[in-house]
């Protein structure tokens, strides 16, 4: 057998793109999944610790091209990561009803995907990760698609810490608040539109929310996902690791 390997799913993105990063920078050889061949391949071209693959995780289709990756690297899976990200839908007022359901099936669906891809290869100590976000447990009205479907991940991460528990399995979801990416930037634009505001004024709203007036960067969410290989990370099975920067305000 190889050296443990981890699974991205996402990794052309900005938090899954650090995510890869810091696994990297832990010795972690990685293999990176995004539907774009080109782009996942400019991954690999300088670090010979990454391995493409050309899969679209909202299709059944990429248990297979994943599993066969895995097959081919022959070694056990330490970590997998679903940090896939959503398209922007729209606020409550606009968004296609069918677009929440489609935005689940591929969030939640691929996470369930990418488990059952690695699962011959996943043993005592291996970690499902998946990413999930700030408006699972705050709702906003600007952005149902997010909240519906992060919330939904939740619950799936839950029901994956009881069923892979006893094989020594952990399920984790990492849940950060809004973080300083093009996406952020993307969604704040179609916010200012509507509410006939300029873009640095919505996120301006964005950083006040946190007490430090700051964003997440993807910088903090790659740690905060490679902290998890620590064997004491099992305590946190089941559970949501908020990265809020002090943003929600629940007890």
């Amino acid at each position: 057998m190889g050296e443990p390997v981890a699974v991205v799913v996402g990794a052309t993105g900005a938090l899954g793109g650090a995510i890869v990063r810091r696994l990297r920078s832990r010795g972690v050889p990685v293999i990176a999944v995004a539907r774009s061949a080109d782009a996942v391949a400019a991954l690999t071209a300088d670090d010979e610790g990454v391995v493409a693959c050309a899969a679209d995780i909202g299709d059944d289709g990429s248990v297979a091209a994943i599993g066969e990756g895995l097959a081919a690297r022959g070694a056990p899976v330490r970590m997998v990561v679903q940090a896939a990200g959503l398209p922007a839908l729209g606020g409550l007022d606009v968004v296609d009803p069918a677009a929440l359901g489609a935005a689940v099936a591929l969030k939640v669906g691929g996470m369930l995907r990418l488990v059952r891809a690695a699962d011959p290869w996943l043993g005592e100590g291996s970690r499902l990760v998946a990413l999930g976000g700030h408006y699972g447990v705050e709702p906003s009205p600007h952005v149902p698609g997010a909240g519906v479907t992060n919330a939904a991940l939740a619950n799936l991460v839950r029901q994956l810490a009881d069923a892979y528990g006893p094989r020594g399995i952990t399920a984790h979801l990492v849940a950060p608040g809004p973080a300083d990416t093009d996406r952020l930037r993307r969604l704040s634009a179609s916010q200012a539109s509507a509410r006939g505001l300029d873009v640095e004024d919505v996120l301006a709203e964005r950083r006040a929310e946190s007490p430090l007036g700051a964003l997440v960067t993807p910088e903090q969410v790659g740690w905060a996902v490679a902290t998890l290989l620590d064997p004491e990370a099992a305590a946190l099975t089941g559970s949501t690791l908020s990265l809020d920067v002090g943003a929600r305000r629940g007890i």
